[in-house]
């Protein structure tokens, strides 16, 4: 039961974690959305490529990736070319307007984490980002390497809508 109550707690501090979020989120400036900045902080990172890849990074549908490459694409901050080995593909490139946005994103970031994380020692901060690198590896393996996810088995008294198995 020491367990359950462990990952209980670690529920609870993701779910307050949305506060930091937030945060962070409001300091992208207007016109800028979250997905917007993920989209150009995975180009920098990772340079040009096909929207495929791009979907792939943001573990999202292509749907919901297209929409965020207009919206970059419609403000400059990203170009779209043809892919010279499938024409029917395009290429996305980070363009230095969007190079900017993100240096000034950076910059305010950077800001705003110094400030709240002033009484956090460089170890503190260093083991944070280790820890957290590390479980976001741990969930970037299942979902690229693991099996298909089961869905949980209902809690005791929880309605399901899913269908019994027919057994004979």
């Amino acid at each position: 039961m020491a367990e359950q109550a462990r990952y209980e707690e670690l529920i609870r501090q993701f779910s307050a974690f949305g506060a930091v979020k937030r945060e962070v989120g409001r300091m992208m400036p207007s016109g800028c959305p979250s997905g917007s900045a993920a989209v150009l902080t995975l180009l920098e990172r990772y340079g040009d490529m096909r929207m495929s890849k791009l979907s792939e990074l943001l573990a999202v549908d292509m749907s919901v990736t297209s929409r965020h490459v207009a919206h970059v694409a419609e403000r400059g901050w990203i170009e779209r070319s043809p892919d010279p080995a499938d024409r029917r593909s395009r290429i996305l490139r980070l363009t230095p307007a969007g190079q900017a946005l993100l240096d000034q994103l950076s910059r305010r970031t950077c800001l705003m984490l110094a400030e709240r994380l002033s009484d956090w020692s460089d170890d503190e901060v260093a083991q944070l980002t280790a820890l957290m690198a590390r479980l976001r590896a741990s969930f970037d393996d299942t979902r690229v390497h693991g099996p298909e996810p089961r869905p949980p088995a209902p809690l005791v008294g929880e309605q399901t809508t899913r269908t019994p198995a027919i057994t004979k």
